[in-house]
């Protein structure tokens, strides 16, 4: 046991002090009404489940929820998901060429920045911005849509993810199987559905976690294209959180929100992890 503890020691305190201190710590807060200004910020009082009960009674935390769920719906479920499968799909056959320039263009929208992402749809959707320009109106997508506005930038920036993902996954399902299934007489859908779709299921299901759960926790590109605005029609749950700690300074408030967060990821992990086994 020491032969193998002994080089894991250095990176087990790391993981310690950096992670799992630090997680336990939240929880702990979460649970107090600890604030990072006033006298609770020195002498702060085990409340027991208190932040939870007003939580789940705060108007504004339930809409955050909502609007959470809508934005992991549309964006990673129904967004990156689909985009990336059907990339992937219409990319199966072609040349190398293009192949690397679709590559190039969808990686490069994933590799840039939140922040710069965020400017650039921006850009694109305020009142004079490329989208008005070209068609001639004077909308203010930003404030008429602000939850579409971040769905769309969101599924921009992220489908490459999900494209990587479908296209090793299509690498590997066997030519002689759709080749004949197309000689029985499927047409391309019923290919797709009955041959290509059943074989890359584990590959659908571990993608969906994945993107679930970074989708879950986006908070640099709302905030930068929104801030959340108007008012709190694109305020996401991260941005709750962020708001009611740093902003209003009730850290174990925001802590609890946190808290919840980690919790929804964690069940939305287990389902699909319970998903893949079902498969294996």
């Amino acid at each position: 046991m020491r032969r193998w503890l002994l080089p894991l020691g250095p990176a087990l305190v790391l993981l310690g002090l950096f992670m799992v201190g630090p997680i336990l710590w939240s929880v702990y807060i979460a649970f107090t009404n600890e604030t990072l200004t006033g006298s609770a910020s020195v002498d702060s009082q085990f409340i027991g489940t208190a932040n939870f009960v007003r939580m789940f009674g705060d108007e504004n935390f339930l809409n955050s929820f909502l609007l959470t769920f809508v934005f992991v719906i549309g964006s990673a479920v129904i967004g990156q998901n689909t985009l990336g499968l059907i990339i992937a799909l219409l990319q199966r056959g072609r040349s190398r060429t293009t192949r690397g320039v679709v590559n190039g263009v969808v990686i490069g929208a994933w590799v840039m920045p939140e922040v710069v992402a965020a400017l650039c749809w921006f850009s694109f959707l305020s009142e004079d911005g490329t989208l008005n320009t070209v068609l001639g109106l004077e909308q203010e997508w930003l404030y008429t849509a602000p939850m579409l506005a971040v769905v769309l930038a969101n599924v921009w920036r992220g489908t490459a993810f999900s494209m990587l993902v479908y296209s090793a996954a299509l690498s590997e399902v066997p030519r002689d199987l759709t080749e004949a299934a197309a000689v029985d007489g499927a047409g391309a859908r019923q290919r797709l559905v009955h041959v290509t779709l059943p074989l890359i299921r584990r590959s659908i299901l571990a993608n969906l976690m994945l993107i679930t759960l970074q989708t879950l926790a986006s908070f640099g590109l709302i905030y930068t294209l929104t801030g959340g605005g108007p008012g709190n029609a694109s305020q996401t749950t991260p941005l709750y959180m962020y708001e009611q700690a740093f902003k209003y300074f009730e850290i174990g408030y925001g802590s609890a929100i946190a808290l919840v967060l980690l919790v929804i990821g964690a069940l939305f992990s287990l389902v699909y992890l319970r998903l893949i086994r079902v498969e294996e």
